[in-house]
């Protein structure tokens, strides 16, 4: 699965809701750095104990799956966070029919979480919070991004 642009202007309106819910003002910085403070924001919002906004978490997750393929590319593991996106990466065998042999699932939160440094990947393994099965499904040496 290739990776996205982000479309400039979806993540301007999300990053400005979720600012908003944290009681914060609007964005008014370079459009170069709107999908990075997107992910500080829905990060804050986590911190708070609050739930972010839909539309900021999928594109912070989104974005940081993006990172993940293009930091580490290729087609051996499939990374999903449902409900909002995955990629395939990671050099290696590829698959190209049916369910890959290489698979990461785990929750936006945890996902966010990883791919910041704020949590580890033996954390998240000990604490199930991620699903990885495969011979190449060990992302510890990818994250954090």
């Amino acid at each position: 699965m290739a990776t996205r642009n982000l479309d400039p202007d979806k993540l301007r309106a999300a990053l400005d809701a979720q600012l908003i819910a944290l009681d914060q003002p609007a964005y008014d910085g370079p459009a170069s750095g709107l999908a990075d403070v997107l992910v500080g924001a829905v990060a804050t919002a986590y911190e708070r104990g609050l739930a972010p906004e839909r539309a900021a978490e999928r594109l912070a997750v989104r974005h940081l799956l993006n990172q993940l393929a293009t930091t580490a590319p290729g087609r051996t593991v499939e990374v999903r966070v449902p409900p909002h996106a995955a990629v395939q990466a990671i050099e290696g065998p590829r698959h190209t029919r049916g369910t890959p042999p290489n698979v990461v699932e785990t929750d936006p939160r945890t996902w966010i979480m990883l791919a910041l440094g704020q949590l580890s990947w033996a954390e998240a393994m000990a604490k199930g919070a991620v699903q990885a099965s495969g011979a190449r499904a060990d992302l510890s040496g990818h994250l954090p991004l």
